[in-house]
């Protein structure tokens, strides 16, 4: 690797000869822009707009232009003299734990590699040190005219330094979250951590960008004068009305993906439930810890009752219904000859006036 940067780490009263080398690179397509009636490049022409003519390289150095629009030439060498301990040094200022770091300060990544033979004892106290406190340093550099926040790691057996923004640079995520209230069921979480553990994890080794694949066979369709490949469909998409159905769905389909079958308890079934209750999450919390299928199944619906049951149930409710036909008729013919006896009498009575 090519070094970028020269230095020394300042560990205390120890300092150790360095080499900065970039630890990432990256692989995108990058086009030129070009003039599409005859394919001619264009270019940008680097102009002194007080001479109106191209200048070489050579000829540009750098400027600090004032608010009133005047410019304020700066050296490399006035660079060289700036009055900052950090101008070819990394000064470690603090040893923290790696959870203290925030993500999202998290810039560019280097190596730093021992500059010769005399460097290769200090190189590796430190190393094996961050090694055995399970913690990280934070220091401070200057590179490409201005000071950084680094963090210094262990990366195998090399020591690698992640450029660090200033916390100040780090914008508060204000109005960025939801500002509606949501509530989410137990259930729903449930789901969610079924569908995580289905997912599982990924060796981040395995991956790769289709979309710069997909580019480079485009190219060398029409670099070979054919027709370039056309992209599938994309999947369709809409809103989610139903989210533990859209849970479900996930479920199951990342079952699929990975062998273990749908996971779903049949197509049937599926299409009886109500979408709150979800009792297809049954299925799901077996693989839950306990805490949480004990909670489930208390949220859950009482469950049907089996086919069988059923059948049983009508053929009872059939045999006794004609005992109950019969007593019934017999109770109704008893009342309905009391009836009319009462009814005799008046008539005979009025026969006899």
């Amino acid at each position: 690797m090519r070094s970028i940067w020269n230095g020394a780490i300042s560990f205390g009263l120890v300092s150790i000869p360095i080499k900065l080398m970039n630890a990432t690179e990256h692989h995108t397509i990058s086009f030129r822009q070009i003039h599409t009636e005859d394919g001619g490049r264009i270019r940008y022409r680097k102009v002194c707009e007080l001479e109106d003519r191209e200048v070489a390289q050579g000829e540009i150095g750098k400027g600090y232009e004032e608010s009133d629009g005047s410019i304020v030439p700066i050296t490399d060498e006035d660079l060289a003299h700036l009055p900052l301990p950090t101008a070819r040094t990394i000064d470690i200022v603090a040893f923290v734990p790696a959870d203290r770091i925030d993500p999202l300060q998290m810039e560019s990544a280097y190596y730093l590699a021992a500059s010769g033979a005399p460097a290769a004892k200090p190189y590796t106290l430190l190393r094996e040190a961050l090694k055995r406190s399970k913690r990280v340093a934070i220091a401070k550099f200057a590179l490409r005219g201005r000071e950084r926040l680094g963090m210094l790691r262990v990366v195998d057996d090399v020591i690698a330094m992640h450029g660090l923004l200033w916390p100040d640079e780090i914008r508060a995520p204000q109005g960025v979250a939801p500002d509606t209230d949501v509530k989410v069921r137990d259930q729903e979480l449930d789901l969610a951590d079924a569908l995580m553990d289905t997912l599982g994890e990924v060796d981040l080794s395995d991956l790769h960008d289709e979309y710069r694949e997909a580019l480079e066979e485009v190219i060398a369709a029409k670099a070979a004068g054919e027709v370039p490949p056309e992209s599938p469909e994309p999947a369709p998409g809409g809103k989610v009305l139903d989210l533990m159905a859209a849970l479900e769905n996930s479920v199951r389909a990342a079952k699929r993906s990975r062998g273990e079958g749908d996971g779903g308890d049949g197509g049937e079934e599926t299409a009886e439930q109500e979408p709150e209750a979800a009792p297809a999450a049954e299925a799901e919390v077996r693989h839950l810890p306990r805490r949480k299928a004990d909670r489930a199944a208390e949220e859950k619906p009482a469950p049907k009752k089996s086919t069988a049951k059923k059948t049983a149930a009508k053929k009872s409710a059939a045999k006794s219904e004609p005992k109950k036909t019969a007593s019934t008729a017999k109770s109704t013919a008893k009342k309905s000859t009391a009836k009319k006896t009462p009814a005799k009498k008046t008539a005979a009575r009025t026969r006899t006036a």
